[in-house]
C-alpha cells in the first residue's frame, strides 16, 4: 500500500479511528491492532511475503531471548551468528542471488569460458532491507548487552512491522521505538496537529517535486550522451538530485507524520542535506537512521577512526557495503565508493563535519558540496557504469554546447517548485520540518496549507500512482 493511494485515503482514517477507540482497552489491544493494520498495509503489495517478514520477526524474538539467558560468551555468540545467517541470508537470497550469478558468469566470460549457471525469477520483497536492518540491530544490541530482549511479542512483532515506516524507514533502533509498544500512549492534539503538517509536507515534496522531476530525469537519461549537450546532462542529474530527495525525505516525512497520529515518535530520518557543508556533513544529514546504522554495526566493528590508514580503509568498505546495501547493481556500488573517496581529504586534513548552524556565507561550499553529491547521483541513476561514466564523461566534454539550453530548465514550473522548497526548508533549517514552526499569522499559516493542497490535488493523479524510489531497495 502506498502513501500516495486511494486506498491509503481510506485505509489511514479507519486505522486511526480504531486505534484510539482501543485506548480504554489498554496498550496490549492496541498494540495487537497495530501489528494486524501493519500486516494488512504490508499484505496488501503481496501477502504471500508476509511469512518473510514474520519468520524475521520470530527468528530475533527467540533468539534474543535466549540470547539473554545464557552467560556463556561462545553460545551468545552462536546465536548472533544465527540472526546474521537467518537475516542476511534471507535478504542475500532475494536480494542478491541473480546479481553474483550474473557477475560471476561475466567474470568467467572474460576468461574465455562458456558459463551455464543457474537463473532465477526472484522477485523482490518490498521493504526487506529496511526491516532486516531493524531486526539484526535489535539481536546486535542484545549481545552487546545495550537492550534487554522484551518478553512481548505482540509488541515486538508490531516494533517490527509497524506500518508507517515498515518499507522504507526510518530504521528504528529497538532501544528508542520497542518501549514505546511497551508503555501506555495517550492522544495528543498537539502531535497530531504537527503529524499531519509533516505528512502534508512529505507528501507536497513526493507529488510536486519527486514526481514532478521524474519525467525530466526520465527522458535526459534515455538520451545518447554523445548527443546531448553537457548542459542538458547536467540538469538530469540535477532534477534527479531533487527527485531522489524529495521522494524519499517525503515517505519520511510521511512516516513520521503518520506515527505521530498513533502516538509515536519515529527518529528524524533527513535534516536538510542539501544545506550540508561538506561530505561529511551530507551523510550526517542524508538517511541518517541509515547512516548511523553503518557506523555503529559495521564502521566501529572494523577499527572506527583509529589510525588515518585504518581510517581510511574503513570508511572505504562502509561505503562499498552501503553501495551495496542500496541495490544489486554495480552502480550502486559506485555510488558508494565514490562517496568514500569524497571522505578522504577530511580524513588526512582531520576535519570534521560542522555542527553550527549554516548561514548565507556558507553558499560556496554549500554548492559545491552539492555540486559533488549530483556527480555521484549519476551512478546511482544510470543503468551501468558504462552509461554513467559516458553521462559524466560528454557531460563535461559539452559543456559549452547549446549554451541557451539552460533556459529551457531554469524557467520550467519544476524549477520554481524546488525554489520554493528550498526556500521553506533553508527557513525552518532549525526544526524537524518546513512547516513545524511558522512564526506567521494564523490567516497566512492556513493559507500555506491550502496552497499546498492546491498543487497536490493538481499533481495527484490517483490513477497512475507512481511508487517511492527506496521501494526497490
Amino acid at each position: 500500500m502506498l502513501f500516495n493511494s486511494f486506498a491509503f485515503l481510506v485505509f489511514l482514517p479507519l486505522a486511526y479511528l480504531a486505534y484510539w477507540g482501543l485506548q480504554k482497552q489498554g496498550t496490549k489491544a492496541q498494540n495487537v491492532f497495530v501489528l494486524l493494520a501493519s500486516y494488512l498495509f504490508y499484505g496488501w503489495w503481496d501477502w504471500r511475503f508476509l511469512g518473510l517478514l514474520f519468520v524475521s520477526s520470530l527468528c530475533d524474538y527467540l533468539i534474543g531471548i535466549a540470547m539473554h539467558r545464557t552467560e556463556v560468551k561462545v553460545r551468545r555468540k552462536a546465536l548472533l551468528w544465527l540472526s546474521l545467517a537467518v537475516n542476511l541470508g534471507l535478504l542475500g537470497f532475494f536480494k542478491y542471488f541473480n546479481f553474483f550469478i550474473d557477475s560471476f558468469g561475466d567474470l568467467l566470460l572474460t576468461m574465455g569460458l562458456q558459463p551455464n549457471l543457474p537463473s532465477l525469477r526472484i522477485i523482490l520483497p518490498v521493504g526487506i532491507s529496511f526491516y532486516t536492518f531493524q531486526t539484526l540491530s535489535y539481536t546486535i544490541d542484545i549481545y552487546r548487552g545495550q537492550v534487554k530482549p522484551t518478553r512481548a511479542p505482540i509488541a515486538f512483532f508490531a516494533f517490527v512491522s509497524f506500518f508507517p515506516q515498515l518499507v522504507a524507514g526510518p530504521i528504528e533502533r529497538a532501544r528508542d521505538l520497542l518501549p514505546q509498544f511497551l508503555t501506555p500512549r495517550s492522544f495528543s492534539m498537539a502531535s497530531a496537529r504537527d503529524g499531519l503538517r509533516q505528512m502534508l509536507w512529505g507528501l507536497f515534496k513526493k507529488v510536486a517535486i519527486a514526481d514532478t522531476c521524474a519525467p525530466i530525469v526520465n527522458n535526459i537519461f534515455a538520451l545518447d550522451p554523445a548527443e546531448t549537450s553537457g548542459i542538458t546532462l547536467f540538469f538530469g542529474a540535477f532534477f534527479f538530485a531533487f527527485q531522489i530527495y524529495g521522494d524519499f525525505s517525503g515517505y519520511s516525512d510521511i512516516a513520521i507524520g503518520t506515527a505521530r497520529l498513533f502516538g509515536f515518535r519515529l527518529s528524524q530520518n533527513f535534516a536538510y542535506p542539501y544545506f550540508a557543508r561538506n561530505v561529511s556533513e551530507f551523510w550526517r544529514r542524508w538517511h541518517i537512521s541509515l547512516s548511523s546504522w553503518f557506523r555503529d554495526y559495521v564502521y566501529i566493528p572494523l577499527g572506527g577512526w583509529r589510525d588515518r590508514m585504518g581510517r581510511t580503509r574503513n570508511i572505504m568498505i562502509t561505503f562499498a557495503v552501503s553501495g551495496l546495501w542500496h541495490g544489486a547493481n554495480w552502480t550502486f556500488i559506485g555510488w558508494g565508493m565514490l562517496h568514500g573517496l569524497y571522505h578522504l581529504p577530511a580524513v588526512f586534513a582531520d576535519t570534521r563535519a560542522p555542527r553550527d548552524k549554516a548561514t548565507l556565507r556558507d553558499l560556496p561550499r554549500i554548492l559545491w558540496t552539492f555540486l559533488l553529491v549530483t556527480v555521484a547521483w549519476v551512478f546511482f541513476r544510470a543503468a551501468s557504469l558504462q552509461a554513467a561514466l559516458a553521462h559524466l564523461w560528454h557531460m563535461a566534454s559539452n559543456a559549452t554546447q547549446h549554451p541557451g539550453a539552460i533556459l529551457l530548465y531554469v524557467w520550467r514550473g519544476e524549477m520554481l517548485l524546488i525554489v520554493f522548497m528550498l526556500m521553506a526548508e533553508w527557513r525552518n533549517r532549525e526544526h524537524a520540518h518546513a512547516l513545524e514552526h511558522l512564526s506567521i499569522s494564523t490567516f497566512m499559516r492556513w493559507a500555506v496549507y491550502l496552497v499546498l493542497i492546491l498543487v497536490i490535488l493538481v499533481q495527484l493523479d490517483l490513477r497512475t500512482v507512481h511508487e517511492f524510489i527506496y521501494f526497490r531497495f
